[in-house]
């Protein structure tokens, strides 16, 4: 199966052109800036250390379109890229693990954005919205660095 999409004759022409395989790249990260980026906003906000004086539903108001398109893109640029290398990719251990950590960080940021009306209406942040900012904020940071180290432990990247 892996082998199959890695020799898809779009992935080749993706793998082998510089200029394209660039440009998916620099989609990729900027929207993992975006994604990313809003999600910890609005989890440090919730932290009582960003904008204290905004209420968090309109800050998660703002910040949703933003995170999901910035999510969007983020999975649909990292598949293009994971597909010029899949059979590689798919076989190591620490891609796996980054891709666990990214749905469990999916899923802190959904219980967050789920989470925020009734929080917003309590008269103090309750402590377990402040250890669910701090769950995600751990993640997402846990996602990054195992990205990070997927060249440095198996070649790749």
């Amino acid at each position: 199966m892996w082998d199959a999409l890695q020799n898809a004759a779009w992935v080749t022409t993706l793998g082998t052109t510089r200029w394209l395989y660039g440009l998916v790249l620099v989609v990729h990260y900027s929207a993992l800036f975006l994604c990313v980026g809003t999600i910890l906003l609005l989890d440090l906000r919730i932290l009582g250390v960003a904008n204290r004086n905004q209420p968090l539903s309109p800050l998660a108001r703002q910040f949703r379109l933003w995170t999901w398109v910035g999510f969007g893109a983020a999975v649909v640029s990292g598949f293009l890229l994971f597909a010029t290398k899949a059979r590689l990719y798919a076989e190591v251990t620490p891609f796996r693990v980054k891709i666990l950590i990214i749905v469990l960080a999916v899923i802190a940021a959904l219980a967050v954005e789920w989470s925020v009306p009734k929080w917003d209406r309590a008269r103090v942040i309750p402590v377990t919205a402040t250890l669910l900012a701090l769950i995600s904020i751990v993640l997402w940071l846990g996602a990054i660095l195992a990205a990070v180290e997927i060249p440095a432990l198996t070649g790749l990247g």
